[in-house]
């Protein structure tokens, strides 16, 4: 009886009990739903993991960028074409370089003349990078980086340059170009026939301001991989103490042309005066002169004329005649139209045939 007791024990614990639920299915064993969940999770997290590395390892260049591709700090390749590359996830590491024409903007900074002039200069530059590789040894990839250095040399270039010239000559330097007036030909007052000079303005092209800053800055492409493809001058100008100061003397020195101007004027209208008196002197003394002469032509052919009438007898009576005739007329004035003559006076002779 006890061997049967401890048999049924042993069948209990061996036996597996089989579970329903509510409506009479049977109940799924644990054990196996577990692994399935398990599986599954632990795909997904190798399916992300594989999209996460897969993202990693694409390298997308733009037309405007260069890529640096490093590895454990040291660059490995630079990409300079656009388009899709590759590089070992989590191994290599990527920078970015702009490769476009970049606009920085110097502060304002104040430069001294020759002549011991301060002027306030407003610059910008245009750069971009030439060398990645060497703008990232030695910049460190760094946009501001470089625009500090910019800023020193494009500054320190400004500063040599303008130390080295007058304050007008900076002014006249701003366009690269001068205007300047010329006179074509010297005023003729020999005689009559006065010609004035003409003056004319000619622009002379000189070596503008920004050749000049140029010319000071050294090559940086050797040294930091970028280049400066120009700067130039946004605006020139004076402190602000300094510019009454300056303006009055612009007004004194423009005055000072007006009079000089003035005076010259005067210069040339007393030359064409005294010159147009002169010639109107000698033509009047021509004329005069040319009218005697004529007048002595005139009367010489009247007389003439006279004699070669009175030598003439059968002219001599008429021209007798007529002169007496103008006697009597001019004799005759008023209202009294009579005129008594005697027997033996000369127009009474003439009259009777007696002359």
């Amino acid at each position: 009886m006890a061997d049967n007791y401890q048999n049924n024990n042993t069948d209990r614990n061996t036996q597996t009990f089989e579970h329903y639920n509510s409506d009479g299915t049977k109940k799924k064993a644990r054990g196996a739903k577990g692994k399935r969940s398990a599986g599954r999770a632990a795909g997904i997290i190798i399916a992300v993991l594989a999209i996460i590395c897969l993202g990693n390892a694409f390298v997308v260049t733009k037309q405007n960028q260069f890529k640096l591709i490093r590895q454990f700090g040291r660059v490995q390749r630079v990409v300079s074409q656009p388009g899709l590359t590759f590089k070992i996830p989590f191994l290599e590491s990527v920078d970015t370089v702009p490769k476009e024409l970049l606009l920085y903007d110097l502060p304002e900074s104040d430069v001294i003349t020759s002549d011991k002039k301060t002027m306030i200069v407003d610059s910008y530059v245009l750069w971009h990078v030439t060398d990645p590789l060497k703008f990232a040894q030695t910049l460190s990839c760094s946009v501001s980086n470089a625009e500090g250095r910019i800023d020193a040399i494009v500054y320190n270039a400004t500063k040599n340059t303008i130390s080295n010239m007058m304050q007008d000559e900076v002014i006249r330097s701003r366009d690269g170009k001068m205007t300047v007036t010329v006179e074509e030909s010297e005023p003729d007052v020999t005689n009559n026939d006065l010609v004035l000079g003409d003056e004319e303005e000619k622009v002379i092209e000189i070596t503008s301001l920004t050749e000049e800053i140029m010319a000071q800055i050294n090559h940086v492409e050797n040294q930091y991989g970028i280049e400066i493809v120009v700067v130039d001058v946004k605006k020139l100008d004076l402190p602000d103490d300094n510019k009454q100061a300056v303006y009055a003397r612009m007004i004194s020195e423009r005055e000072n042309i007006a009079a000089q101007y003035t005076a010259e004027g005067k210069s040339e209208a007393q030359m064409i005066e005294n010159t147009t008196d002169k010639e109107v002197s000698i033509m009047l003394s021509d004329a005069s002169a040319k009218a005697e002469a004529t007048i002595a032509e005139g009367e010489a052919e009247y007389m003439r004329i006279l004699s070669d009438a009175y030598a003439d007898p059968e002219k001599m009576d008429f021209y007798s005649y007529v002169r007496a005739l103008d006697a009597v007329k001019a004799s005759v004035t008023g209202g009294n139209k009579t005129v008594i003559l005697s027997e033996d006076s000369p127009v009474a002779r003439i009259f009777n045939g007696l002359y």
